[in-house]
C-alpha cells in the first residue's frame, strides 16, 4: 500500500518536492533553487528548462532520503508560482523564449493602453481580475509578437502556452497531457470564472489564438499518469493548484469568511467567499478556489508584490544580513524604527493601490537611522501591506476578521508575526506545518485518489504551532499605520 503523497512546489526562487504521509507530516524534502534573469529594469525571467530540471531532481531527491519507490507514492499534487508564462514547442517540447514571470512589468503600457480604450471593466467583469501586467494575457501576447514567426505558429496551432503547471504536467507525461486548473487558468486573464471556460471575447481582445490553451479542469483531477521512466514508475497527477489557492486549501480554509495570508517571496491574503464571486470595491481581485468538483468556490484575494523578497534584497543586494534568519535579531535590537519606513515597491505596487509606475521609497532617515532600524523597516512594512489588504478584504465581504491563518517561509519569523498580530489587531494562527501551499496541493491529490477521504479527516489533523496574540496599544498603531499611509502615499507620487 503506498505510504506517501508527493507535493512538487515549484517557487518564483526555487523548486521543491516533499513528500507527506497519512497523517499529514513532512517525510523528506528537497529544495533548489534556480537563477533569475533581469534582461531589463523591471524585468523578470526564469529559463524554463531550470524550472523543469530542477523540479524533477528534487524529486528524486526527496525519494532518494528516505528511501522510498514509485509504489510508495500515492499521487503526485502540482503546485506552482501563478501568471509566469511559458510558451513551447508542441512537437520538439522546446520553449519559444524565456518564462516571463509573474513580477515581470514589460507589459505595463500595454494595459494601459487596453484601459484607454474601455475595456478595462469588461476584462474585470469576466475575469475578476483587476487588468494589470502581473497577469499571463500580455505576457503571451508579448512573446507572440517579439519572437520571430510565433504569432503564425501559434495561429497553425504549433505552439502550446501554459502556466508553470501546465509546462511540469506536459513535461512528466511526456507531451501526453496539455492541461490546467481552475485556479491557474483563473489568473490568465483570459478565462471566464463565471462560466469557467476560455473566453473567446478575451481571446480576441489579447490577439491569442484558442489553438495554444491547455484543458481546464478542477483542482482535485487524475490529470494523467507520469512517464514510467522519470521516476521507476508510472504516478497519477491527481492534484494542481496555484500556489495561493493551494495554500487556502492547505490551511483548511474551506469556508466563507476564512482567510490565509503566506508570507512567501510576495505576501498573498486570501479570503474564501464561498460559492460567491465577489466584485471588490477596495481594490482586490475576485479569484477561483480550489476544489473538487466542476463547480468550484471562489476568493476575495490581495496580492503583495514584495514580501520575502525584501528580506532576500537585504541579503543580496544591501548586504546588510547574511541569512534571512538574521533579519529577525536585528529588528529586536531596536525598540522601534526610529521613525523610518520602507515602501519595497520594487515591481510597483500592488492590492489594494494597483499602481505599476510606483517604486521603492524609504523615507523618514534621519542621522541616527542605523542598520537595524532600516531593517526592521523592511520587516515591517510586510505586515503594513498585509494590513492594507486585510482592511479591504473585510470591507468588501462586510465581515471583520477573527482570526489570520499564516504560512509561507516568511511566517516563521515571530517578530514579524507578533507584529502583524500588533498592527492589525487580530490573532495570528500559525499551524505547526507552515509548508501550507505543498500541504494543498497534497490534500487535493490525496482526496482525488482516496489517500484521505474527506475534508472533515483534513480538520481533525491539524496541528498548531504558535498563537501570537495583538498587545500594541491603539494610539501607537493609528500612530504608525498613519506614518506608513504617508510613505505610501510618496511611493505612489514617484
Amino acid at each position: 500500500m503506498a505510504k506517501y503523497i508527493m507535493a512538487l512546489d515549484q517557487g518564483t526562487t526555487s523548486s521543491r518536492c516533499i513528500l507527506f504521509d497519512r497523517q499529514a507530516k513532512i517525510v523528506s524534502l528537497a529544495q533548489k533553487e534556480f537563477q533569475q534573469y533581469y534582461p531589463q529594469p523591471g524585468w523578470v525571467e526564469h529559463n524554463p528548462r531550470e524550472i523543469w530540471s530542477s523540479q524533477l531532481s528534487v524529486a528524486t531527491e526527496a525519494m532518494a532520503q528516505i528511501g522510498a519507490v514509485a509504489e510508495d507514492i500515492a499521487a503526485i499534487g502540482i503546485t506552482n508560482q501563478r501568471e509566469t508564462t511559458i510558451i513551447w514547442d508542441r512537437k520538439t517540447g522546446e520553449p519559444l523564449y524565456n518564462a516571463i514571470v509573474w513580477q515581470c512589468r514589460r507589459t505595463a503600457d500595454t494595459i494601459e493602453e487596453l484601459c484607454a480604450r474601455g475595456l478595462a471593466d469588461k476584462i474585470r467583469e469576466k475575469t475578476g481580475l483587476v487588468p494589470d501586467a502581473y497577469f499571463s494575457a500580455t505576457k503571451i501576447a508579448w512573446i507572440l509578437d517579439h519572437v520571430e514567426g510565433a504569432r503564425a505558429r501559434a495561429e497553425a496551432g504549433e505552439l502550446a502556452f501554459g502556466t508553470v503547471d501546465s509546462w511540469l504536467i506536459w513535461n512528466l507525461t511526456k507531451g501526453r497531457v496539455h492541461a490546467t486548473d481552475y485556479t491557474n487558468a483563473s489568473r490568465t486573464m483570459l478565462f471566464n470564472i463565471h462560466e469557467r471556460c476560455w473566453d473567446s471575447e478575451l481571446l480576441d481582445i489579447f490577439g491569442i489564438p484558442a489553438a495554444m490553451l491547455p484543458e481546464v479542469f478542477p483542482s482535485g483531477h487524475v490529470y494523467g499518469m507520469s512517464d514510467p521512466f522519470l521516476l521507476n514508475g508510472e504516478l497519477p497527477i491527481a492534484g494542481c493548484a496555484g500556489d495561493q489557492q493551494a495554500a487556502l486549501f492547505g490551511q483548511c480554509c474551506f469556508r466563507e469568511g476564512e482567510v490565509k495570508d503566506t508570507f512567501g517571496t510576495g505576501c498573498f491574503l486570501l479570503m474564501h467567499t464561498g460559492d460567491r464571486a465577489i466584485r471588490s470595491e477596495h481594490g482586490l481581485i475576485t479569484t477561483i478556489a480550489a476544489g473538487l468538483d466542476e463547480k468550484p468556490g471562489y476568493a476575495l484575494e490581495g496580492s503583495v508584490f514584495v514580501a520575502g523578497a525584501g528580506i532576500q534584497w537585504l541579503r543580496d543586494e544591501m548586504r546588510m544580513i547574511k541569512t534571512a534568519a538574521q533579519s529577525e535579531e536585528y529588528a529586536t535590537a531596536v525598540a522601534d524604527t526610529a521613525g523610518v519606513y520602507v515602501v519595497p515597491a520594487f515591481t510597483g505596487i500592488g492590492a489594494p493601490y494597483w499602481n505599476p509606475h510606483a517604486r521603492g521609497m524609504a523615507v523618514g532617515i534621519t542621522r541616527g537611522c542605523k542598520k537595524e532600524h532600516y531593517i526592521r523597516a523592511v520587516l515591517e512594512s510586510i505586515a503594513y501591506q498585509s494590513h492594507d489588504v486585510i482592511r479591504a478584504m473585510e470591507q468588501d465581504a462586510g465581515v471583520p476578521l477573527r482570526e489570520l491563518r499564516v504560512d509561507g517561509g516568511a511566517s516563521a519569523n515571530n517578530f514579524l508575526m507578533q507584529f502583524q498580530a500588533d498592527i492589525t489587531d487580530t490573532v495570528v494562527w500559525r499551524p505547526k506545518c507552515i509548508e501550507t501551499t505543498a500541504l494543498g496541493a497534497a490534500y487535493l491529490a490525496g482526496l482525488s485518489v482516496g489517500f484521505w477521504q474527506n475534508e472533515e479527516e483534513l480538520v481533525h489533523m491539524e496541528q498548531l504551532g504558535r498563537r501570537f496574540t495583538p498587545g500594541m496599544d491603539r494610539t501607537v498603531r493609528e500612530e504608525r499605520l498613519a506614518g506608513w499611509q504617508r510613505a505610501v502615499r510618496a511611493a505612489l507620487a514617484w
